[in-house]
This record gives C-alpha cells, structure tokens and sequence, in this order.
C-alpha cells in the first residue's frame, strides 16, 4: 500500500500545454497526457496504488530529499541525500519542443559516493480506466500502448537498460558513482514527428535543458517587478505561466482535479479549465508584472468567444482551453481519491450556472488591455457593448455567485459589485476611444446599482455589507469592494465591514470566505478551510485603508504557509497545510496583488517611488 505525500511535497513542472506534479522522493505522481484537460497517464495522487506514477531515486529507505526550483525557472531539482553519498534529479518539460508537447524529461546525477537506484515507471491510462501493454521497441525505447479505443501511445526513452513486465509497466535498477549521468524521456508517439532518440540521448537532454533554462529566464527578464518580495512574486508569476496555454493563450485555474477542500469529504472539483474570472485577474497579474504578451494572447482568445456569443447572455463562466464549452461532470468511482476523498470529479457541471460577475471581471480585464496593453479595435468593441447592455438590462437577475453554490440562486453581492464594474469600465473605454456607447443609460445604471449595494446589502446590526439582502451569513467578496474601486477604503461602511470580517473570519492570518456555521449555505455538505486567496485580499484592504505595518506582519506570516517551493493550492486546511486543487491560480495571483500593493504604499509611506503606480 502506498501513502499519500502532503501536498506541499509535490513541485510543479509544465511546458505550456500541460504540467506535472513530482513529489520530493521522486515520484511523478500526476500527468495529464498531453493537455492540462487530457485524461492521465499517472495519478496517483488521486489513487496511491492504482492511479499510476513514475518513480525514479535512491533504493536506500533511509534516503533524505529536499526539492528546490532552479532560479528564476520552471526546471526542478529534487536532491537525495543518504549515507552512500549525494544525487540529484532534474526533472523539466521543454516549452517549445516542435510536434511533442508534451516530452517529460528526467535527469539523474550523482555529485558524491556510490547509490543504487531504481525506475518504475507504471502508467494507467485514461484516468487508470484503460488497459495497456508496454513493448520493447528495435531502437531500445519502450513503447507503452492503450488497448482502448483511442490508441493512443508513448515511449520510454533511457541510456541505461529498462525492461517491460508483463504487467505493462517498466522497471530498472543500476548502481552510479560520483560523476555518473542518467538521463530518462518519455514523449508522445505523434505520426510524422521526429522523436529524441536514442543515439545520444544524453545529447538531446543536455540541449534541453539549457533550452528550457534559457526560456524561462529570458521570460522572467521581461518583468518589470524590482520591488520587495521579489523572489515569491516572481515564482508565483512562473506558476501562473506553467498554468497558461502557449496554444490558446487561456489559464486554467488549477493544475489538478479531485483534490479536496476538506480531507475525506465531497467538495473535489476539476479546477483544469479557463475561468473568465480567474483568467481575467491573472491577466491584470501579468500586467502589472510587465508581462503584456500575456494578456494579448488572452484578449485573443477572449474575443473567439465573444465572436461565437449567440446572446451576450450565452456568455459561460468557463471554458476548455481551446475555448470548448462543453464541460460534462462525471464521477470516477474507481478511483480512491486524495487520501480517501471521494468521488472524483472530472468535468464540471457548474459551467452552466449563470454567474453575473464574471461580465464585471471580463470588461476590466478589457480596459486594462485596452489602457496599458494595446488599443481594442471597433469591431470588438461592438461585442464589448453588447455585453455591457447585457448587463444593464439583467443586473438585478439572481445568479449562483462567484463561489458557485450548488443550491437556489441569489442576488449575490459578487454579482452586483461586478455588475457596477461592467458599466464602469465600459464607460471608461468608450470616453477614452470615442466610441459610440449609450453613455446615459449606462451611467444611470451604474449609479443604480451602486445605491443598491450601498444601502440594500449594509446590515446595520453587523456593521457590515452581506452575502445578500436579508442574508444572515458574512462573505469574503465584500473586501473587493475598495479593489474593484467600487469603495473607497476611507469609506466609513468599507472600514466597519473590514472590521466585522476581521472579528468574525479570520484565524491570525487566514480568512474563510464564509462561515457555513454563520448561516452560509451553498448546497454542498462538509467542510472547508480557509481561502488562501481572501487571506490576501485582507492584507490589501489593510495595506489600502493605512494598516501598513500590520499588513506587512500578516502577508510575511501568511508567506510562511506556502510550501517549501513557493506554491499555494486553493485553502489551507485545519492542521495547517495545503489542501483543495494544487497549485491554484487564483491564490498567486491574489499574493502578486497583495505585494504590488503592499509594496507601493511602503514606498509612498518613505517618499519612495514605485514601478506599476498607475495601477491603482
């Protein structure tokens, strides 16, 4: 029986299409095959022994690891220490290899001693639900076939002897000395494409590594980003980049599925798709940080799907990479789960919800686009406004909020904030490009729903703005009331809001977006932990109303419960550690947030100048 590493022990790898999670003893413990929302070919992380993965260490039990990133990089280093000496494993996907997206590579060394080592390389494809056989090819690969329908296939490539079982995996062991290299590929069978090779393997990994390496520095040199906490922020911008399609130009939300919001219980949701909210922060992230061709690529694939709208209402919260909207939940009931939580989901139903925010985050991400990106051309705008008469027409329409809640709609206050920023940045755009725009109706809409938020979801008793109307339970969303710059932070009703969320959800420096105990229902049993992502959103509202000092101590203490790597899933769990989909966007986008904003009123607090002060 296998056990489940914390999450915390996983580093992340990608090449742009798709990514992989490699634990701290070796393991390569998940891999959709070849895109983020491809079935997989290891995931046991979500089954620890019939999931499949890709071991690859030391033989001694008594081995000690630790990983680290390669600065400034997407390449990992996984560094085994033990009695009989010191090895390190490289492992790295290469971003730009033509015709196969989605080549693995794997580089052992030893820098000290003699060790033995061992390979197992299991795969299971189709989620674990498809059978396969491995067969050993004339050129020494193996090549690993699906018996099922699709037929699809890849190789193992090694300078050093594998075999096949007759189980279908690969096995192989060898002792290596001080100065010993062993270099180990595994890349799709893709019909007139040429493969690595085997004739100097140790050649083309080499080449690949610095290719990789090389990428990913040229890439973090575009920043514009010198102010504190440099090292997190960019790792957090390296993260988004491993989640963000080179093909597409979208960002899918997370890089897993299944993965629980709480140990044991139900809430496992596929995060591999392209929410427009989520999409539209991280492009406001990678603006901020400099990095425009980003959030190109991403209006690109932002307008197809406005071009292919029907009815601005046809407008989904999400999509596939390639912009699909056809998402089917379905359950895996084969699978264990993370550590025992069940089901496991692939797909997701709630992308036939209608959520009215996710107009609000769209157009933003449009102006700023427009503002500090590069000018939108008429014929979108033609779209934009369509979108924006959409929501001046519908803003009053109840809708599932921006948590996706399971059960009855509501006028959710994350709907009707967003509403307001729809019409407002639609507003800015047509004043700054002349563009013809009701302007009028437009106004007095988002004047009206600003009254309605100011004075309909205040809770006098509370001394705060609600989940909705008549709502017993407090929210989280609330405190993008003065990001949005709906609210200013001076505001007497933002700062008791500030307040009475203080007192009411956060633990030190971890915030729950509700509490189901406080009244919060969102037709879903179990429990959650905290939301990493509000937990910034606090420390910007601290660093925004003057709390400077203490917005510092709680973003420096909230940095400590990332993993050793930098990385952040969804929530923090009750012990502590890392749980819900890893790593999540939304959370490193929110942490670049809260550090831009932290950081700039630091300066301002000193005389200080600061990069990115146009954001505001």
């Amino acid at each position: 029986m296998h056990s489940y590493p914390p999450l915390e022990d996983y580093g992340l790898i990608g090449n742009l299409h798709t990514v992989a999670l490699v634990s701290k003893a070796g393991s390569l413990d998940y891999l959709p095959f070849t895109r983020f929302d491809s079935p997989t070919i290891f995931a046991a992380l979500l089954d620890a022994d019939n999931g499949g993965r890709w071991t690859l260490g030391p033989s001694d039990p008594a081995v000690r690891s630790k990983q680290l990133y390669l600065p400034d990089t997407g390449v990992l280093m996984t560094r085994f220490y033990c009695e009989a000496g010191i090895a390190e494993l490289t492992d790295f996907m290469p971003v730009k290899q033509p015709g196969q997206p989605g080549t693995v590579v794997r580089l052992l060394r030893v820098i000290k001693g003699r060790l033995a080592f061992r390979l197992h390389c299991a795969p299971r494809f189709d989620y674990a639900r498809t059978p396969h056989a491995a067969e050993p090819q004339p050129d020494g690969s193996l090549l690993f076939r699906s018996l099922g329908p699709d037929a699809f296939q890849f190789r193992l490539l090694s300078d050093w002897p594998v075999t096949a079982t007759p189980e279908g995996d690969a096995t192989g062991s060898w002792e290596l000395q001080a100065g010993d290299a062993a270099s180990f590929v595994i890349e799709p069978v893709v019909a007139d494409a040429p493969g690595s090779g085997l004739a100097d393997l140790a050649g083309y990994t080499a080449a690949a590594l610095q290719g990789t390496l090389q990428f990913w520095r040229d890439w973090v040199e575009g920043s514009t980003y010198t102010g504190r906490w440099r090292e997190i922020v960019l790792r957090s911008a390296i993260t988004l980049k491993l989640l963000t399609s080179l093909e597409f130009g979208s960002t899918v939300a997370a890089a897993t599925f299944g993965l629980p919001e709480c140990v044991g219980g139900p809430r496992n949701w596929d995060y591999r798709f392209t929410w427009i909210r989520d999409a539209a922060f991280t492009m406001y992230a990678f603006l901020r940080l400099g990095f425009t061709q980003e959030s190109k690529d991403f209006l690109r694939w932002i307008m197809e799907r406005c071009q292919q709208l029907a009815d601005a209402g046809d407008l989904q919260l999400m999509y596939a990479v390639d912009g699909s909207p056809d998402l089917p939940e379905q359950e895996l009931p084969h699978l264990d789960g993370y550590r025992g939580s069940r089901p496991v989901r692939i797909g997701n139903g709630a992308a036939q919800q209608f959520q009215l925010d996710i107009y609000g985050e769209l157009l933003d991400t449009i102006y700023l686009y427009n503002k500090y990106g590069g000018a939108i051309t008429f014929d979108f705008w033609q779209h934009v406004s369509r979108l924006a008469d959409f929501v001046a027409q519908n803003w009053q329409r109840p809708d599932h909020g921006m948590w996706e809640v399971r059960d009855e709609q509501r006028a959710f206050l994350s709907g009707r904030m967003m509403c307001w920023v729809a019409l407002d940045r639609a507003i800015r755009i047509a004043r700054d490009r002349s563009f013809p725009a009701p302007l009028a109706e437009w106004l007095r809409v988002r004047d009206e729903i600003y009254h309605d938020v100011y004075h309909r979801y205040w809770n006098e008793e509370r001394q705060a703005f609600m989940q909705y109307p008549g709502a017993a339970a407090l929210d989280a969303t609330a405190l993008l009331l003065p990001l949005i710059r709906m609210f200013s932070p001076a505001e007497p009703r933002m700062q008791a809001t500030l307040r009475t969320i203080e007192k009411e959800l956060l633990l030190d420096s971890l915030l729950f977006r509700y509490r189901t105990d406080d009244g919060a229902t969102d037709g879903l049993p179990g429990g959650e932990g905290t939301f990493t992502m509000c937990s910034f959103w606090f420390i910007e509202n601290l660093s925004r109303a003057g709390q400077l000092d203490r917005a510092r101590l709680l973003f420096e203490k909230l940095l400590g419960f990332a993993s050793p790597l930098g990385l952040y899933s969804e929530q923090i769990g009750p012990e502590g550690v890392q749980i819900g989909n890893y790593p999540q966007a939304f959370t490193h986008l929110a942490l670049i947030s809260a550090a831009f904003q932290l950081n700039r009123d630091l300066d301002a607090r000193r005389g200080g100048s600061s990069e990115g002060r146009h954001f505001v």
